[in-house]
């Protein structure tokens, strides 16, 4: 019984006590309806931070900073009373509120959410009704931007920018090709200098240096040099070739 007693006790006091404490909230209330609403809002706030669960200093806290324009902010305030309030009157008003937020942001498409769920709670405002309607027009007659196709458009120039490497990789990989295929052109030398060229029949045995003069082996190494410059410039003409394009759209 003496527990009981307690318990009541305590709790009669708690709620004196914070009916005491929060005096603040009638202050910016009255400063509110002079339209001081940077003092309203300095005295929500501290409304606020003292009793965080409340729905009331929030809700008007979001009001006295919509009417200094501030839409973004509001919008946490009204947030944080709908968060705290089991009431259907106080949802309402603040959906209807937030509603408000969104349409002067032009978005649209959140305004018809927020005056949808103002509505659900409360379906008899006729207020609430032409700014869900007036909403639903002007998201009608302004439809959200397509992110899809955005997203669409950088998957092409990513396919596009793919492609144009890819490129470059085969045009490298011809002009090794080009380049090998260059040297298999070029006969291989003896240590002399000269063409090891295959014998056509096998068993044929390879004519002997000596048995050839001086003066016809110096034509025949000016030829090789000559048949091997030839040779170098053609595959210096096919590396030319193969090389790569390098090309810069605009888009």
């Amino acid at each position: 019984m003496k527990n009981l007693l307690l318990y009541i006790l305590l709790t009669l006091s708690f709620a004196v006590s914070a009916q005491e404490k929060d005096k603040t909230l009638p202050e910016a209330n009255e400063q509110y309806s002079q339209k001081q609403f940077v003092d309203a809002e300095a005295n929500y706030r501290i409304s606020h931070s003292k009793f965080p669960k409340k729905a009331d200093a929030s809700y008007n806290l979001g009001n006295a900073i919509y009417k200094q324009n501030q839409n973004s902010e509001a919008k946490f305030a009204y947030a944080a009373a709908l968060a705290n309030t089991k009431s259907k009157d106080q949802k309402h008003k603040a959906f209807h509120n937030l509603g408000n937020v969104f349409m002067k942001e032009k978005n649209y498409s959140e305004a018809v959410e927020a005056y949808k769920n103002a509505l659900r709670n409360k379906p008899s405002d006729e207020e609430t009704r032409y700014n869900y309607a007036l909403a639903k027009k002007m998201l009608k007659e302004n439809p959200p931007k397509d992110d899809k196709k955005k997203d669409k458009n950088k998957d092409k120039k990513k396919d596009k920018d793919k492609d144009k490497k890819d490129d470059k990789k085969d045009g490298e990989k011809d002009k090794d090709k080009k380049d090998d295929k260059g040297k298999d052109k070029e006969k291989p030398k003896d240590k002399d200098g000269k063409n090891q060229d295959k014998p056509e029949d096998k068993g044929q045995p390879k004519p002997k240096p000596g048995g050839i003069s001086k003066q016809r082996l110096e034509n025949l190494l000016d030829a090789v040099n000559n048949e091997e410059k030839k040779i170098q410039d053609k595959v210096n003409a096919q590396k030319a070739k193969g090389k790569p394009v390098q090309t810069e759209k605009d888009w």
